[in-house]
């Protein structure tokens, strides 16, 4: 039985329509046998609401200071994940999914001690490796963890892509799917160049040096791990109908497979540009 990590940005949970049509997403791959485990971001705009909270609260009380305990941050915008994991699993459930939701601390995803930008150290994967094959699926929060303190520790901006495969990497998972607002990896930005062609295939190599050079579509850190890890991960889009034709196919659904170079048997000279 196949098993996949799919992952959803904030965009493609923003309101309540697009978390329900994320829960048809995930119910398609349930429907099809597969073991699911989901890793979702916060609603967009709500994490750069809590970090402006954040950041106002110490000037409105010692006017003299801007700073902050690193710790009280964290604990403030990874709440931002937390209702989006709660919001998912109720949307599952309320379409005949057995779902539940779970924040970094619970499973635990272990990190160092660097709050506001830790790096994932392990994953303890067990728990939900048993309950998914029972059936459930689970709904993790991005972008954080445990840190040695044993408080919440955050793993830095965009940190939801690299919790999704890092969590692939411990659940052993097949591939991990990182649906956005983008149909997959483009040879140039789209929006500039209307000749950008979309990639069936990238390396894990071309792609990290895309990322690093610019292009937006991915996390560099994500990349790297994925790399390390060898786990497959496909780009896809959140926004097409999750019963659009094609969608369900597990081997070759729309979108871009990033890969190690083996699985791609003709390297073309120049692969993108960012």
């Amino acid at each position: 039985m196949p098993r996949l990590v799919m992952k959803f940005g904030g965009t493609s949970v923003a309101d309540i329509a697009r978390i329900h049509n994320v829960a048809r997403h995930v119910k398609r791959e349930v429907d099809a046998g597969h073991e699911v485990a989901v890793a979702v971001s916060a609603m967009a705009g709500k994490t750069n609401e809590l970090v402006a909270l954040a950041r106002e609260m110490p000037r409105a009380t010692v006017a003299s200071s801007p700073f902050f305990d690193a710790r009280e941050y964290d604990a403030i915008v990874a709440s931002g994940e937390q209702v989006a994991s709660g919001l998912l699993a109720i949307a599952l459930q309320s379409i005949g999914i057995d779902a539940r939701s779970w924040q970094g601390w619970q499973i635990p995803i272990r990190t160092d001690n660097a709050h506001g930008a830790a790096r994932i150290l392990e994953i303890d994967g067990s728990e939900i490796i048993r309950r998914m094959g029972l059936g459930q699926v689970a709904v993790v929060t991005g972008f954080q963890g445990l840190a040695p303190d044993n408080r919440i520790a955050t793993l830095g901006r965009g940190g939801s892509d690299t919790s999704a495969v890092a969590l692939a990497a411990a659940l052993k998972a097949d591939r991990c799917d990182i649906y956005t607002d983008v149909d997959g990896v483009y040879t140039t930005d789209p929006r500039i160049e209307p000749k950008a062609r979309r990639l069936s295939k990238i390396s894990f190599e071309e792609m990290l040096e895309m990322a690093s050079q610019g292009a937006k579509v991915l996390q560099v850190r994500s990349v790297e791990l994925a790399m390390v890890h060898k786990v497959r991960t496909f780009v896809r889009s959140s926004f097409e109908d999750p019963d659009a034709p094609g969608m369900g196919d597990f081997d070759n659904p729309p979108g871009t497979l990033i890969c190690d170079e083996e699985e791609i048997v003709e390297q073309q000279v120049v692969t993108g540009i960012a």
